[in-house]
């Protein structure tokens, strides 16, 4: 084609928005269906997607399980929150998105095949990342817990819990020039570590075993970081153990399913800085999102060998079991449409 010559590509046509869509309801303990119901309208300052897919999220276990307190059946589409797809319909007021743009929102009613989002909650994707996934919720979580860590190069960072948010965690900090000891129980975790940057990888079998490897790789100072990634209390007890004094405790698990006790007295003999890592202001969130297209979009990060499993949204039951029971070579689900 000579210089001066250009291609003038004609513009997609236009999908056709059918009337229903399917949803998922979780309609008791472990038991869900998947109804057809009205698409959603979006409000003053919403747009409508029409999802690609949605990520899997152990936040999504407890009510799974159905606790006391969880009621049934849940909203359409309920639980579903890490969400990617294209803008189908803008509502009013909103500006800078448009019909057809490929999009990550942070929405709510995500199992299902269309979602509304607040404008403000939706962060478009570049043509680097057409056709890719991208749950951004969990992606925007690492970064955000990445950016509290203050991880800097030359120090030694423990990362308890190699899944998909300490696999992210391990590539970002070895990236950012730190040592970082890998400690998660199975071997497939420990291997997705040692590919993700880890210099040291440690089975999480014995409490004094993994404390005195660790002291032994630090020469008797421990680590400056060190991220709790599981949620439950051992890891947390572990974690307080690792980190060095004036040290930084970073807890990235999500503590669910009951109170927790702590240690104070090493806490404090130590002077440790304990931060609580999980955001809960939205514009943070979004800001997350962002920081975690740029560095997907630039190269810098790639997740994609982390998105183990996949799902259509009629089994969705099936994701969340394999989210639940983590069977060997498992990372992450998600439930594409």
């Amino acid at each position: 084609m000579p210089e001066n010559e250009t291609t003038i590509r004609s513009p997609a046509p236009p999908v056709k928005t059918p009337k229903a869509m399917k949803a998922a309801v979780v309609t008791g303990p472990g038991e869900l269906r998947v109804d057809e119901v009205s698409l959603p309208v979006p409000g003053p300052g919403q747009v409508r997607i029409r999802l690609e897919g949605c990520g899997v999220c152990a936040s999504n276990l407890t009510p799974w399980a159905g606790p006391e307190w969880m009621k049934f059946p849940t909203e359409p589409g309920g639980l579903g929150h890490e969400a990617w797809g294209a803008v189908d319909a803008v509502g009013e007021g909103v500006q800078g998105l448009s019909e057809g743009q490929r999009v990550v929102a942070l929405s709510y009613h995500a199992y299902a095949g269309y979602d509304v989002a607040d404008a403000d909650a939706v962060v478009a994707l570049p043509d680097a990342l057409a056709g890719k996934p991208f749950p951004g919720e969990p992606l925007g979580c690492a970064m955000n817990i990445f950016k509290r860590s203050d991880i800097q190069a030359g120090q030694t960072v423990a990362i308890l819990g190699i899944g998909f948010l300490g696999a992210i965690l391990t590539r970002l900090a070895s990236q950012a020039g730190a040592r970082v000891i890998a400690i998660s129980r199975r071997p497939f975790s420990l291997d997705v570590a040692r590919r993700m940057g880890a210099a040291e990888t440690i089975p999480m079998e014995d409490h004094w075993a993994i404390i005195e490897r660790v002291r032994e790789l630090t020469d008797g100072v421990f680590c400056d970081r060190v991220i709790e990634a599981v949620g439950k209390q051992w890891p947390l007890d572990l974690a307080g153990e690792l980190t060095r004094e004036r040290g930084k405790l970073i807890v990235a698990g999500y503590h669910q399913d009951g109170p927790r006790q702590v240690n104070m007295q090493l806490w404090n003999w130590r002077g440790l800085d304990v931060i609580n890592a999980h955001e809960r202001d939205p514009k943070i969130y979004i800001q997350g999102i962002r920081d975690a297209v740029q560095a997907v979009a630039s190269g810098r990060l790639d997740p994609s060998s982390l998105y183990t499993h996949t799902y259509p949204l009629e089994k969705l039951d099936e994701a969340l079991n394999a989210t639940r029971d983590r069977p060997d070579g498992f990372l992450k689900a998600l439930v594409t449409y």
